[in-house]
């Protein structure tokens, strides 16, 4: 296994870097992600404000500010969404465009970012030369999430679909990944079908990597094994725990 410089930018695909934060205490970790296209970026899920300082070294350690003309937000969270405004600051741009879905943006406004949005409903993204496709995924975990695939490196920045909480965190997801997806998949996503109905879109696509906003990344050869996975986590279970004390405790969730 290869040792990672967690301070510093990572390349897991050519011209695409992770910017996350590496926190050895937390089983939680956030991941905003960098694609260069040209001299040119999208900057993807860019994180919260204590992470800002983190992120925008390393992302400047990529490309100048200024470059970057697009952010991704795939649902509204402040874990992902917060530094939208910050980083428009620095990259100063009339040309910056902030895209999501029309759902997620009647929540993402309420951050004070000025830069107008590009919405995902318009369709793909052309941007110098390449195709980049956006896929909706409503309630998984919000009504308005979505993700983004890049054919051209076969990536998918899937958000928190493949999401997890992990002790023993690494980069790239082994073979106990399955069950840190578990942990976090049962409880953050809605009871029924939706989850499972999902990963029969995914399985449409041409993947190399997989790199969610939560836990690890996952290569081709691990895609298939945590898929299935993922169709046969039952949801929604945070209905079954107490939400507070005092509170009514169901049970009659399946």
């Amino acid at each position: 296994m290869p040792t990672y410089d967690y301070s510093k930018a990572i390349e897991i695909a050519p011209d695409v870097y992770w910017l996350g934060f590496y926190d050895p205490v937390a089983n939680f970790h956030c991941h905003p992600y960098l694609i260069k296209v040209g001299d040119e970026g999208i900057l993807i899920d860019p994180g919260s404000l204590p992470h800002f300082p983190i992120v925008a070294k390393k992302a400047t350690s990529v490309i100048k500010p200024r470059k970057i003309k697009y952010i991704i937000a795939h649902h509204q969270d402040p874990d992902l969404a917060a530094n939208i405004p910050v980083f428009e600051k620095i990259i100063h741009s009339k040309d910056l465009r902030v895209i999501t879905t029309e759902r997620a943006s009647f929540l993402t406004s309420y951050y004070g970012f000025e830069a107008p949005y590009r919405f995902v409903e318009e369709g793909p993204l052309q941007f110098n030369g390449r195709t980049f496709q956006f896929i909706t995924t409503p309630y998984l975990h919000a009504p308005g999430a979505f993700v983004t695939y890049d054919p051209a490196n076969k990536v998918l920045f899937s958000s928190d679909v493949f999401g997890s909480f992990y002790e023993n965190w690494s980069l790239y997801a082994g073979d106990a990944y399955p069950k840190a997806m578990e942990r976090f998949h049962s409880t953050y996503m809605p009871p029924g079908d939706v989850l499972k109905n999902q990963m029969g879109v995914f399985e449409k696509l041409q993947l190399d990597l997989i790199a969610p906003q939560h836990g690890s990344l996952i290569e081709k050869t691990a895609i298939g094994p945590n898929i299935d996975a993922l169709k046969k986590i039952r949801t929604g279970q945070y209905l079954k725990k107490r939400l507070y004390a005092g509170s009514v405790v169901r049970n009659d969730i399946k």
